[in-house]
């Protein structure tokens, strides 16, 4: 699917195909294009986009280099993060000298936020790195928001998991929490590594020269970038203490399963002991011998009786005690 834009009066407008050339699209995006669309947008621009295969390509060589006149930039990008598992995938940015190209197979809605924002507020767009520093903003707060997201269901685990340790706590509900914890590490590793591709590229536009051909940052957009890649190490920051806190989660919970099998075990155990003198003397009196004095009496069962329920009460009023129940 082709989907281009123009600034006009330095907001973002949706261009209609139908009436407009892509030619004069500031921005086009390309979302899972078919060959025909490819060949439309390279013809009308004079470029090659980028095949699938090429995209996930993890060589530094691959996500960015120049060809022609033409800076390409790939950056991993999380989409649908509200989903069971969350979607990660390659985003290529084709920077022209005046306009921006993206090629993505997914559907990130970093992208779609960011032409809708830019359609309601002024944005200076007058070239393919304005657009670039734009999406990548956008792409980074949507990244902020994730991280808050999963910090609030961090504090929610840290509940269930300390609740399940207490006596009216579940003991099924640990295995859940278990799997809320593996989703956990998911996507902050989905995270981490989407900050550390957009990293690379923002130190990649800081540090080149202008005499490296094609398209540069100028003056007015240096201090933006840097910005930017401030923010980036300041979230990849907050994403590595995520991780910890996602450890001490799993240990937790491991700790918490450990306590509960050891308190069916310590059950076990302290039943076997109450009822372990009880169970000597009803073998005593079991025993099929011919001089069992006792067996003559008249109150030798009732004395059995209670001398097994006195040795398994002892046992229990230790325990109870000791605080050991």
């Amino acid at each position: 699917m082709i989907s281009a834009f123009l600034a006009h009066h330095n907001r973002l407008e949706r261009l209609d195909l139908s009436e407009r050339r892509l030619s004069e699209a500031l921005w086009i995006d390309l979302e899972a294009p078919t060959e025909a669309e490819e060949d439309a947008v390279e013809a009308a621009l004079g470029i090659d986009i980028p095949t699938r295969e090429d995209m996930q390509e993890i060589e530094v060589s691959s996500r960015i280099y120049r060809e022609g006149g033409v800076l390409f930039l790939t950056a991993q990008v999380i989409a649908s993060p509200e989903a069971r598992e969350a979607e990660i995938g390659p985003v290529t940015f084709a920077v022209l000298p005046d306009r921006l190209v993206t090629v993505h197979y997914h559907h990130p809605r970093s992208l779609s936020y960011f032409a809708d924002w830019a359609a309601r507020h002024d944005t200076p767009m007058a070239d393919g790195l304005d657009t670039v520093l734009g999406l990548l903003e956008a792409i980074v707060d949507r990244l902020a928001d994730i991280l808050e997201a999963e910090m609030r269901q961090h504090e929610t685990l840290a509940k269930a998991i300390f609740a399940a340790h207490r006596p009216s706590g579940k003991a099924e509900t640990l295995g859940a929490v278990l799997q809320r914890i593996g989703r956990a590490e998911a996507m902050n590793g989905r995270i981490t590594e989407s900050l550390a591709t957009i990293q690379r590229i923002l130190s990649y536009l800081t540090t080149t020269p202008d005499t490296a051909g094609g398209p540069c940052l100028h003056v007015q957009q240096m201090p933006i970038a840097l910005a930017q890649l401030q923010d980036v190490r300041s979230l990849r920051e907050v994403a590595a203490a995520q991780a910890e806190k996602v450890r001490f989660l799993l240990d937790a919970t491991l700790g918490v399963i450990n306590i509960r099998q050891s308190d069916v075990i310590k059950i076990f155990s302290v039943v076997a002991f109450v009822f372990l003198p009880p169970t000597l003397i009803a073998s005593i009196y079991g025993m099929n011998f011919v001089h069992i004095p006792e067996l003559q009496w008249s109150w030798g069962y009732p004395m059995a009786l209670g001398m097994m329920v006195l040795s398994a009460l002892v046992p229990w009023l230790i325990f109870r005690w000791k605080k050991w129940l």
